[in-house]
């Protein structure tokens, strides 16, 4: 029988039999750096190759994870034991991702894979790392920030917070729960394997915290948080990583708690029969759908206010999302720029109808914690939220999570800039396949990937791309030698699992 395996499948083994990993390993708390140093093998010690690399991956687990029990980096007043620090859990994903027939075991539960599983094992390593919940990680002080401004303006008659707050939901959703349940179009984008994570065709690993909405509404909630990690194929630069975090938040009213203390509130409606217009859905009333619109705008800037200090000037600008209408954007002028924090806006009626709230009405936004933290700690690079360098992290052990911090810059080491360029095959490739191939073998090595140039060649039109890799090391001066290693090894790789055709 044929076995047939995934392009990630092939690019894993080739990098195991054609690379011996040599020279010093470097051991931090949660990551293995090491340096390469590349030996050539011959075809007939391949099967040799690829069980000396397992043996070193499982070896160096090993010492990862004494690593992580003996290490420490700060001592929380309350969330730590005195010179203790949280263990790290065990690898979340088993397996060979993206093999046609075979299964990926993740966070303890196995899934088949099939035609649309796209998963590289770099992105699986971040899964179950729950940066959000690490205390002192600067993610954790914007979400602990969040909460504890909803946690004491906001207060039921009963004197318990209003809001509820879920921080560890699985990331792995039913595509149905990630697109269907939040009414996103069957063609929309967002769907494409170009831009989100398959297991298989029905599980996926969510792309927005939103994907939990329906299904905390239909448990009869009706003010929440949820805060998590998100996963979606992208571009390579200083703001952008395939793993980030948001924190999303939901807010029903009835008809009595949305006109109190409205003038005549008691002959307002929320529901009505109409035609759908840019102001308000086709079954809201215009006064429920602008009474929506304020609390949630006010919200917003008393969070805002919260974090950022008084002051700020804001503006919002109109927007689209499948899940909400009216839907706008939150934009903070900050250091003389206008910057986008967040989006938001009136939940669609189906949605809320779906999950049996059939009589409340509602908002709903989401953020990013990496731009807010971006933005209120000056952190200049994205790949900087998964150091496990002691430099970056003592910076955020305060004993207050209000107390204002500014990163202070770590030695910033030198570029290496390396361009590739290779004809497209003449169908089935794009650009976000070319970048999970880079952030696959060069990992967090890798600052930024630019396409600087596209040619069509007159006679044939065939297309030409030209892109620029910017190298650069957090924490130490990288070679041109080292790096062109790492170079050829993405070159060979393009060639090898997307088809391309080399002009190198």
């Amino acid at each position: 029988m044929p076995i047939v395996v995934s392009q990630i499948m092939i690019l894993e083994f080739w990098n195991c039999q054609t690379v011996f990993y040599s020279s010093c390993t470097i051991l931090h708390s949660h990551q293995l750096c090491t340096r390469f140093q590349f030996l050539h093998i011959g075809e007939a010690v391949k099967g040799v190759a690829a069980m000396v690399c397992w043996a070193l991956r499982r070896a160096a687990q090993v010492r990862v994870h004494l690593a992580r029990k003996a290490s420490g980096v700060c001592r929380g007043p309350e969330h730590q034991a005195s010179g203790a620090r949280p263990t790290a859990p065990e690898p979340a994903a088993r397996g060979a991702p993206g093999a046609l027939g075979g299964t990926v075991e993740l966070l303890g539960k196995s899934y088949p894979q099939d035609g649309y599983s796209n998963l590289s094992r770099k992105v699986l390593s971040r899964v179950g790392r729950n940066l959000h919940n690490r205390p002192h990680h600067p993610l954790w002080l914007i979400k602990e920030r969040v909460k504890q401004h909803f946690y004491s303006r906001y207060v039921a008659r009963s004197g318990t917070p209003l809001f509820s707050v879920y921080d560890d939901l699985s990331p792995v959703v039913t595509t149905w729960q990630n697109f269907d349940s939040l009414l996103v179009p069957a063609d929309h984008p967002s769907r494409k394997k170009g831009d989100s994570y398959y297991l298989n065709a029905t599980h996926m690993l969510r792309a927005h915290t939103s994907a939990h909405q329906w299904d905390l509404l239909r448990a009869g909630l009706d003010a929440f948080l949820v805060v998590g990690d998100v996963y979606r194929r992208d571009q390579i630069d200083a703001q952008h990583h395939p793993v980030f975090h948001q924190l999303e938040a939901v807010r029903l009213f009835s008809r009595h708690q949305l006109f109190a203390g409205v003038k005549d509130g008691e002959n307002l409606q929320l529901f009505e029969q109409s035609s759908r217009s840019a102001r308000k859905q086709e079954t809201h009333t215009l006064e429920a759908t602008k009474l929506v619109e304020f609390d949630l705008k006010q919200t917003l800037t008393r969070l805002m206010t919260h974090l950022f200090g008084d002051g700020l000037d804001i503006r919002w600008v109109d927007c689209y999302f499948p899940f909400t209408h009216p839907s706008f954007e939150m934009e903070i002028s900050f250091h003389g720029e206008w910057l986008e924090i967040l989006g938001c806006g009136v939940m669609e009626q189906q949605l809320v109808n779906s999950a049996g709230a059939e009589d409340q009405i509602g908002w709903a936004f989401g953020l990013g914690l990496e731009r807010l933290a971006m933005v209120l700690y000056d952190i200049p690079d994205i790949r900087l939220f998964w150091s496990e360098d002691e430099r970056f992290l003592k910076q955020f052990c305060v004993q207050d999570i209000n107390q204002k911090v500014k990163f202070q810059p770590l030695s910033k080491y030198p570029a290496v800039i390396n361009d590739i360029s290779f004809w497209l095959p003449r169908e089935n490739y794009t650009e976000n396949d070319f970048y999970d191939l880079v952030r696959t073998i060069g990992g967090d090595l890798v600052e930024k990937v630019d396409l600087i140039d596209k040619f069509e060649h007159p006679k044939t039109h065939r297309t030409s791309h030209c892109y620029r890799i910017t190298y650069r090391h957090m924490e130490r001066t990288m070679s041109q030698r080292e790096v062109g290693r790492v170079h050829q090894a993405v070159q060979e790789a393009a060639v090898r699992l997307l088809g391309v055709e080399g002009r190198f």
